[in-house]
């Protein structure tokens, strides 16, 4: 490749075997995911990439070329690394991993349509330009869903399913959020400092006066 042209061809080839390999791959991880909203986010976007793959074909004709991919490396790397969770992992760690390899793939993606539109728009190509920029906010779209379930699902429900690990609700996760613990302001233990930073701390009088 010594040519901009030649290189969008050539990474144009790289995403359209990236996407059929996700298509691929999805149903597995479907498969395996116990969270339902995580499940469903991954069926929805198994859908929206099959119409990502008819897409990829219009910018494929954009520049007289037939919708043939090359392996990509990169895809196979991370869907090598969704294999090895699906293989050993089990419980919270088989879901929040799996969520955590489908955002690497998202990432993976929206670098290469970025750099894809940016290179159409550089070409004249106007109409790819279009193109790529709706998969483009697509890929962002579905990565931003993925952000929102780790924090909903990982952060706050696997969280509190770790054994040994206090509920929010709990008392002593509740006296740190309020500062109501044996460190109050009822504490006598505290009181003096509490008088202090409020200026009401009393002077004692002058020794004679």
């Amino acid at each position: 490749m010594q040519t901009l042209a030649e290189l969008f061809e050539h990474t144009l080839q790289d995403v359209q075997y990236a996407e059929n390999a996700i298509v691929k791959a999805l149903p597995k991880v479907i498969k395996a995911v116990q969270a339902a909203p995580l499940k469903q986010a991954i069926e929805s976007h198994l859908e929206e990439t099959k119409g990502q793959i008819a897409t990829l074909k219009k910018v494929f004709a954009t520049i007289d070329k037939k919708p043939e991919g090359v392996k990509c490396d990169a895809i196979e790397g991370l869907l090598k690394e969704a294999d090895g969770l699906i293989e050993e992992a089990k419980g919270v760690a088989l879901d929040a991993g799996l969520l955590a390899a489908a955002q690497a793939v998202e990432h993976y993606e929206i670098s290469r349509y970025g750099a894809l539109r940016e290179w159409a728009k550089a070409l004249g190509n106007d109409e790819a330009h279009v193109l790529l920029t709706e998969i483009l906010d697509q890929e962002k779209a579905a990565n931003a869903k993925l952000t929102t379930l780790a924090v909903t699902l990982v952060t706050n429900k696997f969280a509190n399913d770790e054994p040994g690990r206090p509920s929010p609700d709990s008392a002593p996760h509740l006296e740190r959020l309020t500062g109501r613990g044996r460190h109050s302001r009822n504490d006598p233990r505290t009181a003096p400092n509490l008088q202090r930073r409020r200026g009401m701390t009393k002077v004692s009088a002058p020794m004679g006066a």
